[in-house]
């Protein structure tokens, strides 16, 4: 997730003020130019092979959307998902793992989870067909769901414990990894068939596949570059067929599964999949981050920055956004929903924000 220690100290932020862009200057989803010379060897390595030739989607910015009540702060912004009723939950790391609750005009509605025992370093949140709640805890080594009420009614994973010798070290990468052990979990899906797919990804680099209750069925996955392998599996997502899609990101690889984890394809030409998510459909699309570094290099800043729309065969439909600080950029894009078709919510780490963006595509952007 983030290169950063776990012993945090971040100083709360309001929520900044949005503007609404759509037609102003800087052109909307125009990419930074690169700089005379060429590029360097650290630009070329994050520059996307479909970066030039992928045209812009037009978007507008849902002006001063996300509320929040006196005195509540968003640290950094770690995961968005949205129920069926259109209520937004974030998941944010401030001095601790927080998850909070928006209803659909962004309204603040409640914190779920707080002080719970698996909330220690956070790494998103999802939402499933029934509207549990699954956060992803990178440093509790645990998936935890909550059913829409906010009560716990699954847990996937342990935490370290604390004996009475002191803290146990940390678990060294496992292959192959016992199946309810996880290593820095990131991400978290499901299938129709209500089956869980976790991304179990910085430490033991895999993809393990439980059924609805919770019982280990199959994992695949190991470190490196091949096929069906992973360097920093970040993100995860699965589509209407039960195809499962996860994001390499430090090799800059979106790696595709059937639902036995088989391996079957890798796209290899749109960044560093920091974030995943393929709509609802009929007809799906998949959209990823190509998030700029969080250590707010500007450098490589210019080669980054934009969040993908794809075909699920991988073609490229069309890319929005730039990097920057300023509503309307993105800043280490680090979650994304997209529940809602053109309708596109994502979370930042660097501006420790969330912004909803209305997407506008032509026709061959997947557009009515």
């Amino acid at each position: 997730m983030k290169t950063r220690r776990i012993s945090l100290v971040v100083v709360g932020l309001a929520l900044s003020t949005a503007v609404t862009l759509f037609g102003q200057a800087p052109p909307v989803g125009v990419q930074a130019q690169v700089p005379p010379g060429g590029l360097s060897p650290a630009q070329m390595r994050l520059l996307p092979k479909a970066l030039d030739n992928t045209p812009d989607i037009k978007f507008e910015v849902v002006k001063d959307f996300m509320k929040m009540p006196p005195n509540v702060y968003l640290g950094e912004g770690i995961g968005v998902a949205t129920n069926s009723k259109g209520h937004i939950f974030v998941n944010t790391c401030a001095q601790q793992t927080r998850n909070f609750e928006f209803d659909q005009n962004g309204n603040y509605v409640r914190e779920i989870g707080k002080d719970s025992y698996g909330h220690v370093f956070c790494h998103g949140v999802r939402v499933d067909a029934q509207d549990n709640i699954w956060v992803i805890d990178e440093g509790a080594n645990m998936i935890i769901k909550y059913n829409p009420e906010g009560r716990v009614t699954m847990v996937l994973g342990r935490r370290i414990g604390f004996p009475y010798t002191g803290m146990e070290p940390t678990v060294k990468e496992l292959s192959p990894a016992p199946p309810y052990i996880f290593n820095r979990p990131t991400d978290v899906a499901f299938d129709a068939a209500g089956n869980i797919f976790v991304a179990d990804g910085y430490v033991n680099s895999r993809i393990a596949k439980y059924d609805k209750n919770g019982r280990f069925i199959k994992q695949a996955g190991s470190r490196g570059s091949g096929p069906g392998q992973f360097n920093l599996l970040h993100a995860i997502a699965v589509d209407a067929q039960g195809n499962v899609y996860g994001g390499s990101r430090s090799d800059q690889r979106i790696v595709v599964f059937d639902n036995d984890l088989n391996h079957k394809t890798t796209f290899d030409h749109v960044g560093a999949p920091w974030s995943l998510c393929i709509t609802p459909g009929p007809h799906q699309y998949l959209y990823t981050s190509n998030s700029n570094p969080d250590n707010q290099d500007s450098e490589l800043a210019k080669v980054s920055g934009q969040v993908f729309k794809m075909e699920l065969d991988g073609t490229v439909l069309g890319k929005f956004g730039v990097p920057g600080k300023e509503q309307g950029q993105f800043s280490t894009v680090h979650g994304i929903d997209c529940r809602v078709e053109n309708e596109i919510l994502v979370s930042e780490i660097v501006e420790w924000r969330f912004q909803k963006f209305i997407l506008h595509p032509t026709a061959a952007q997947g557009g009515k």
